[in-house]
């Protein structure tokens, strides 16, 4: 490997390892291999977010700094970009042979994160998720050598469980900041940054939405069997941390001021199960 595309992994693993979040970059259960690649796809996601949603630069600024990011990510797969980033995505792409799309993807979700903070339907939030967190499982996937369209679906389950499951997590959070993810239809009274929803009218809302999300973690689990065993076990934690989370949020007595977290102590109780999935994981199989 040539010391510039060398230095350029090596710069998208520090990015990894100082803001690891919920991508799995710096799990020791993602092959060696593979790492890099995986460093390289979540440095590119972490700057175009931060473009979408850091600091106070004004909606029209952010959207040309996108479409800036996405010509660069578009020269990448033809030529070399004298940008550490692109320099290891480009490897990346070609050495992997990943699909270019859902980068893309993930490029009009950030749009979307600059001008739209509320969403009127389930349908307008699952095409949020599809551009947002789907694109991950794809290219994971596809890390993997995994081609199956069966997978591609439930792995499209399981992050948009994730991604909505995130959302109502930080639902506190996002209140602040003038903005939420509950359906506008799901709620007594249309929402804007003026009129935020309050914690009468949110529950009945968060309520129905734990019940559609977990019904995104019920499809997703099923593709657990279709994972070579080291993957298997890296998506039975994510599986199993995201009902969790999941839980933790149903059963939170003040949405609008707790965000819901896991411990180490969470972590450990769950162990045994995700261990019991990744062994027996034939039993999410549907029967033909």
């Amino acid at each position: 490997m040539p010391s510039d595309v060398a230095e350029a992994y090596q710069h998208c693993l520090r990015i990894a390892r100082e803001h690891y979040e919920n991508f799995p970059v710096a799990s020791r259960l993602v092959r060696a291999e593979l790492r890099p690649a995986v460093a390289a796809i979540y440095a590119f996601a972490r700057h175009a977010d931060d473009l979408a949603d850091e600091g106070d630069v004004p909606p029209e600024t952010r959207l040309k700094q996108l479409d800036a990011w996405e010509t660069l990510l578009s020269r990448c797969l033809n030529e070399s970009v004298d940008h550490p980033i692109f320099i290891a995505l480009g490897d990346a792409i070609r050495r992997h042979r990943l699909p270019p799309d859902p980068l893309f993807d993930l490029l009009v979700a950030f749009r979307m994160d600059v001008s739209i903070h509320h969403y009127e339907t389930t349908q307008e939030l699952e095409f949020y998720c599809k551009h947002s967190a789907n694109p991950v499982g794809r290219l994971i996937l596809a890390l993997h050598g995994i081609e199956q369209q069966e997978a591609a679906h439930y792995s499209d389950a399981l992050c948009t469980g994730l991604q909505l499951t995130n959302f109502w997590q930080d639902l506190s959070v996002d209140l602040q900041r003038g903005r939420h993810y509950l359906p506008a239809a799901w709620l007594p009274q249309p929402t804007n940054a003026d009129t935020l929803p309050d914690q009468t009218s949110i529950q009945p809302a968060l309520t129905r939405a734990i019940d559609w999300t977990d019904h995104f973690f019920q499809q997703g689990q099923q593709l657990l069997p279709l994972l070579p065993m080291r993957l298997r076990l890296q998506i039975a934690a994510t599986l199993h941390g995201g009902r969790k989370i999941l839980q933790r949020v149903a059963g939170n007595v003040s949405p609008l001021q707790q965000r819901p977290s896991l411990k180490r102590s969470d972590w450990l109780a769950m162990a045994p199960s995700i261990l019991f999935d990744t062994l027996f994981a034939f039993r999410f199989k549907r029967n033909p």
